[in-house]
């Protein structure tokens, strides 16, 4: 494998990084969410207020961006149980997001991800994650799983352009390790 790394992703990213959501969402949820909710993902102006806040990380093989993560503080409705009530530890939660082009699976870039952002996180003083996955996406249930999070039993469904989706919330401790 060509050298792989994890950095703060910048402005300069900002197309690559919109591209790969884009496109990665237009492959593995292509029969969990109607074209039209694929069609209109979530704004360059999103995604320029998160880079610009450094919640982005982005990783790389070689000269090329294969996947990014973002993570920042969980907001409350997040963080909150079922009953809308908050867990002891809201304040020190926060809330993942990882994403890898399929084609650069499998490599180590996921983990690589999450594990650089959780010790900015645990520097920060989050004590633990969590992260929205669509019931039906296995691969990235079973990705969570290989961190250590597990479902907390925490379910929402989502209006997805006419289409229900229904999400776990997964949860774990910030200490991803990185196998050698």
């Amino acid at each position: 494998m060509a050298d792989a790394g994890v950095d703060i992703a910048t402005a300069a990213d900002l197309q690559e990084i919109v591209r790969i959501h884009r496109e990665t969402w237009r492959l593995a949820y292509a029969e969990l969410l109607p074209p039209e909710v694929l069609d209109t993902l979530d704004t360059d102006e999103a995604w320029a207020l998160a880079v610009q806040q450094g919640a982005v990380l982005k990783a790389t093989e070689g000269e090329w961006t294969v996947g990014f993560v973002v993570a920042s503080k969980a907001p409350e409705e997040e963080v909150a149980r079922a009953d809308g009530s908050l867990p002891a530890d809201a304040e020190t939660t926060a809330l993942v997001s990882v994403l890898v082009e399929p084609r650069w699976g499998r490599r180590g870039h996921g983990t690589r991800l999450v594990a650089e952002a959780a010790q900015r996180l645990r520097e920060s003083g989050a004590t633990r994650g969590i992260a929205w996955v669509p019931e039906a996406d296995k691969a990235s249930k079973n990705f969570y799983e290989r961190l250590g999070w597990t479902g907390d039993g925490t379910v929402r469904t989502l209006d997805a352009g006419g289409r229900p989706l229904r999400e776990v919330r997964v949860s774990g401790e910030l200490a991803v390790r990185l196998d050698d």
